[in-house]
């Protein structure tokens, strides 16, 4: 899931003085009476938890990838007791090869992967184009596989329709940034030297008026794009052209057919979900950015008094690589969510998603195999500022070919602290009374970042699904007897609610409670998650039952 999303509208709409405080490095983990933060209470828990204890999980990250010599990871990464590393051969069987830390099914046999990909919408337009468009389709002449195709790829086109605001909003960032660059070449002159954060600029001390303006512009505009006083110039100008190409793709999207990456290396055959060893074992990938802050979130080594703590303690990384620059693909998250679960996956965190799930059956029978072999799965909720009960974001937990909601699924909000940005629940954040569970802090979350031992900040729900795994970990970790289902009681049982708070609902100005945008009413609190789950008896195993259709995910894997 892509967090720079909302970007483009801190640049355009936000003038608000910032209420950051100096240090809110892993403001998240802290105690709203002792601190003084709405964050998750997790000392508070690991005072609870002293004298008891713990059984390793596994965590699953299906993700972009992670950094696997980061000094903070490397300690916790998940290994497949029954691979040889490097051997080239399938010693375990299990179809994949040499895959030690997990598998990346973003990439070829040759080594090579994939790294940006095209939007959803687009590959279902293209994939339809010659038979809908511009042609007048008579519904009633359909087949009813026909109609499904002729429904998405209406809507394909419809999320594709240029929107003049969004090509307006473009233009005016693309003058923004080159306005910035010409401060940022002063700066470099001036400071005499190439790289530099934002603390670093405050510092300096401007002695002509054109470095005293640089500096004022340059900070302006950070403040504007709400970026942290941490991140370097290199790395702020590096996401936003990023994402500026990111949005030309889409308004070129079309016109212009999506690139065949993927088939080109890849190699599988995408439309039959029984080829799925594919891949490869490179986890880290070409840009392991947002799967290795996922990860630090959830376990970084707590022991090592390196970098930061992460939530769980008595945790393994298993690290699915599947999200690409652009849209996952259905049948790598189904296959992801397959390996995780016959791997031993306890806890399976997915931050990313989509407007549109042309596979979404691949992805159900994936989710509900889960279910049967009691595995949490954790979404995180999107970041289009939308109420998930109307606007559709995949996945989710409505299951259509079962007619059911699956117990075994969170989907997290993103919350704040008004110390932090001024508000409880960020902005950015989508909602939803019916289908967004619970909230957890998302904004402004430091953690690890590619490079062996750096770190930062990031937000968006990317940040909180992995501060709910985390804690849904540590709960499976200290009482490994109680279900999925009991897991995901506890956390939505124990939120911290208060209905007299009224916050902002989220692309509105619109003040409700908390209740009206979640499930559970209330914020995150490990605390009050870990008391209840201590209170619950151990669940009663249910008797095997034929749940699932004829699929992929009820046969055992084929040889190769």
């Amino acid at each position: 899931m892509h967090n720079k999303t909302f970007l483009i509208a801190a640049v355009l709409f936000i003038c608000q003085a910032l209420h950051a405080q100096d240090n809110i490095k892993g403001w998240h983990l802290l105690d709203a009476s002792k601190d003084s933060l709405n964050g998750i209470s997790l000392n508070n828990t690991y005072e609870f938890l002293k004298a008891k204890k713990s059984n390793p999980v596994i965590v699953a990250v299906i993700d972009s990838g992670i950094d696997t010599t980061h000094e903070d990871l490397k300690e916790v990464l998940w290994k497949n007791p029954k691979e040889i590393a490097g051997n080239g051969k399938d010693d375990d069987g299990n179809g994949y090869v040499d895959d030690i830390y997990g598998w990346n099914f973003l990439g070829g046999k040759d080594g090579r992967n994939v790294e940006k990909e095209s939007s959803e919408a687009a590959r279902v337009f293209h994939r339809y184009k010659q038979k809908f468009y511009r042609t007048k389709v008579v519904e009633d002449s359909l087949t009813a596989e026909e109609k499904e195709q002729y429904k998405l790829w209406k809507k394909a086109s419809t999320i594709l329709d240029a929107d003049p605001e969004a090509s307006a909003g473009l233009m005016f960032l693309e003058i923004a940034i080159k306005a910035a660059r010409k401060h940022e070449t002063v700066l470099k002159s001036e400071m005499n030297k190439d790289e530099f954060t934002a603390e670093e600029v405050e510092k300096f001390a401007a002695s002509t008026s054109q470095a005293r303006q640089a500096k004022m512009g340059y900070l302006t505009f950070l403040r504007l794009a709400e970026m942290e006083k941490e991140e370097t110039n290199k790395s702020i100008f590096s996401d936003l052209e990023e994402y500026i190409e990111h949005k030309k793709r889409s308004l070129e999207a079309k016109d212009k057919a999506p690139a065949t990456v993927r088939e080109e290396i890849v190699k599988d055959n995408y439309f039959n979900i029984n080829d799925r060893f594919y891949g490869n074992s490179d986890v880290m990938g070409p840009s392991s950015v947002h799967g290795t802050h996922v990860s630090g979130i959830i376990g970084a080594n707590r022991n090592n008094k390196l970098g930061i703590n992460g939530i769980a303690g008595n945790v393994k990384i298993m690290m699915l690589r599947a999200v690409p620059d652009g849209d996952e693909y259905d049948k790598d998250v189904a296959l992801a969510i397959k390996y995780a679960v016959d791997n031993g996956a306890k806890v399976i965190n997915m931050s990313f998603g989509k407007g549109i799930s042309p596979e979404k059956k691949w992805v159900d029978e994936a989710v509900k195999y889960a279910e049967t072999k009691d595995v949490l799965l954790v979404h995180a909720a999107g970041n289009d500022g939308e109420n998930n009960d109307s606007t559709e974001n995949f996945p989710n937990a409505r299951l259509k070919d079962f007619n059911t909601i699956a117990p075994n699924y969170i989907s997290v909000g993103a919350s704040s602290d008004p110390k932090v940005n001024g508000k409880y629940v960020a902005d950015f954040s989508n909602y939803g009374k019916s289908s967004v569970n619970v909230f957890a802090p998302g904004v402004k979350i430091f953690s690890t970042m590619p490079g062996g031992n750096k770190y930062a900040f990031q937000q968006g729900t990317s940040m909180a699904a992995p501060v709910v795994s985390g804690v849904a970990a540590l709960i499976r970790s200290y009482y490994p007897k109680l279900s999925a289902k009991q897991v995901k009681y506890a956390i939505e049982k124990s939120a911290v609610r208060n209905d007299t708070l009224m916050v902002v609902k989220p692309g509105s100005k619109q003040k409700v409670t908390v209740s009206e945008i979640s499930t559970s009413g209330g914020f995150l609190n490990a605390f009050n998650a870990i008391k209840i789950a201590s209170t619950l008896e151990p669940a009663k195993k249910e008797p095997k039952k034929e749940v699932l259709p004829k699929s992929t995910f009820k046969n055992k894997i084929a040889k190769k």
